[in-house]
């Protein structure tokens, strides 16, 4: 279930090449070479349609934070999949991210998650915010066992389901330690375990990776491509980072400023299996460059734009 949202200050887009360019360090293997050509089901796992949020500003003015938002998300069982809410710091990405998980009543428009309309939170939906949220009282594993605990499930199984996330994202030999000892990168590693405990249909990500260091940063990019292969998880994830679109996405909705809406829906091309080097490849900046060209070029909504080919 969301939590209330700590203010974001997010971080500069602009980073240097990865730690590690041009060596092997850390190899991702790749994604299924077939994700792109699985069949949909026949209702779509997120649904936006003609979305509209409003603000009453101080004055009583009314204030526009998305304009005619349309996202469409199709439902590809026992693949997971990571969809990039791209676009300039302040447009509306966030309020978007808000509609998704229950948090916020659009102005108009609907939103759907497998074919029901949302209304309020709920744990088909879970999300993690660019601030740490963990509970400093609890141990690494009370905090990622705190969602079943609430549901009613018995300690030893809460156990046992909190120590196989913490193993997936790492972290599993601190599950007795307290969240004041953890580094930033490993209090997100938390939470990212705290919300795929609960099993939610879509993982909602507000730049969850913007307040870490570069280096930290391709770290948990990796770790989170990683999560997309071995769960049945469709990840939404809002950032105002090229870089990491290109990096992370299967499809990257391109987003205006404010009043936002989708100037373009890109198809991510599959670069196979990805090195700390792929930041600085020739083929990885000519993508890199066409997203910055849907970003600025402020066109009219248009048809799915693909920006590469997808490896065979």
């Amino acid at each position: 279930t969301p939590e209330p949202q700590a203010p974001v200050h997010p971080a500069s887009s602009e980073e240097p090449a990865p730690p590690g360019a041009g060596e092997d360090v850390v190899v991702t293997p790749p994604r299924p070479p077939t994700k792109s050509a699985v069949p949909a089901g026949p209702v779509a796992k997120l649904s936006i349609k003609d979305l509209d949020v409003n603000y009453v500003g101080r004055q009583g003015t009314i204030i526009e934070a998305v304009k005619g938002a349309t996202i469409e998300v199709a439902d590809k069982p026992g693949v997971g999949e990571i969809i990039v809410l791209l676009g300039p710091s302040g447009c509306g990405k966030s309020t978007i991210l808000k509609c998704i998980a229950g948090l916020l009543r659009p102005s108009k428009g609907e939103v759907k998650v497998s074919g029901q309309p949302v209304d309020g939170v709920g744990s088909d939906r879970g999300m993690v915010f660019q601030q740490y949220t963990s509970f400093g009282w609890m141990s690494v594993r009370e905090n990622v066992e705190y969602g079943l605990k609430i549901k009613g499930v018995p300690a030893p199984e809460r156990k046992e389901k909190a120590m196989h996330y913490l193993k997936l994202v790492g972290l599993h030999e601190f599950s007795e330690q307290y969240p004041k000892s953890l580094s930033g990168g490993m209090k997100q590693r938390v939470a990212i375990a705290r919300t795929l405990i609960n099993k939610p249909k879509l993982v909602l990500m507000d730049e969850p990776f913007g307040a870490l260091d570069p280096q930290t940063r391709w770290e948990m990019q990796t770790l989170l491509l990683d999560i997309s292969r071995k769960e049945d998880n469709t990840i939404v994830l809002v950032t105002h980072d090229v870089s990491e679109a290109v990096y992370v996405g299967d499809t990257a909705y391109v987003l205006a400023k404010r009043p936002t809406r989708v100037l373009n829906r890109v198809e991510v091309p599959d670069f196979g299996t990805k090195t700390a080097a792929l930041k600085a490849a020739p083929e990885f900046r000519v993508v890199e460059k066409q997203l910055l060209d849907a970003l600025y070029a402020e066109k009219k909504p248009t048809a799915a734009m693909p920006i590469a080919t997808r490896s065979p």
